[in-house]
């Protein structure tokens, strides 16, 4: 069965980059080929990595569900056509595969789809020893049990108290909602110099939260995302790359 690493946290505070960048280790350590799952609403996970995406899961389990008998190819039963569609969503890299799995815009019972996506789910997991869930903070996705169950969730937090303790209630969401995970950890992004200040120590503390590492600010991240470059594409010796490589050590992967 493959690990599921998830991440989540607010937004603004730099989860995507650091989750595409996990991604990237993972491939470059010979852990591939790694399922990368987009399940945020605000979709920008293909950006980092560099990869372009025709339609997410979510426009595709819309045109299922409207789909009438005459929209379907002649012979063919509904749910082989929509296994079909599901698998197109599937964006093929050399070393990971990606699904963004969006969000469904229109009213009414999605039950069928939503099972067909489950199924496809399970049916992609065993072809990865690592998927890696770039999550909103409410963990939608993962609560309705669309994806596989967490072995380790990161939480991503900003160097600010606030930060923290919406890192913190999300952990709290985590224990509410039952769901199994072997480790809840955070990481602190975006530090000046790579470091806290005692206030921010404290706030980890009160939560209780166990802290990973910090990845410090770079000023080169902000500019490829100016440039709309791709943020794997960060040179080797960057700071950014460099403490997330030392972190994901700590995680024993």
């Amino acid at each position: 069965m493959a690990h599921v690493i998830a991440m989540a946290g607010k937004g603004g505070v730099g989860k995507t980059t650091l989750c595409g960048l996990l991604i990237q280790y993972l491939c470059e350590t010979g852990r591939k080929p790694v399922l990368a799952v987009d399940a945020d609403a605000n979709s920008n996970l293909n950006e980092v990595l560099g990869v372009e995406v025709e339609s997410t899961l979510g426009e595709i389990r819309e045109e299922i569900e409207r789909a009438g008998t005459n929209a379907l190819p002649v012979g063919m039963q509904k749910n082989t056509w929509a296994e079909m569609r599901l698998n197109d969503a599937l964006v093929e890299d050399d070393d990971f595969d990606l699904l963004v799995m969006g969000r469904t815009q229109g009213q009414g019972c999605y039950c069928f789809v939503n099972g067909l996506l489950q199924t496809q789910m399970q049916k992609l997991e065993g072809n990865y020893p690592y998927i890696v869930v770039d999550n909103e903070a409410g963990l939608e996705h993962i609560s309705r049990g669309l994806l596989p169950n967490m072995n380790t969730t990161i939480l991503v937090s900003d160097c600010s108290r606030r930060g923290v303790q919406a890192a913190g209630r999300i952990a709290q969401l985590i224990k509410e909602l039952g769901l199994k995970t072997e480790r809840v950890a955070l990481i602190v992004n975006r530090a000046p110099n790579g470091e806290l200040n005692e206030g921010t120590r404290e706030e980890i503390e009160k939560q209780g939260l166990e802290l990973l590492g910090v990845v410090p600010h770079d000023n080169l991240v902000y500019q490829y995302d100016c440039d709309g470059r791709p943020t794997v594409t960060l040179p080797a010796d960057s700071p950014v790359r460099k403490a997330l490589q030392g972190i994901v050590g700590k995680l024993g992967l």
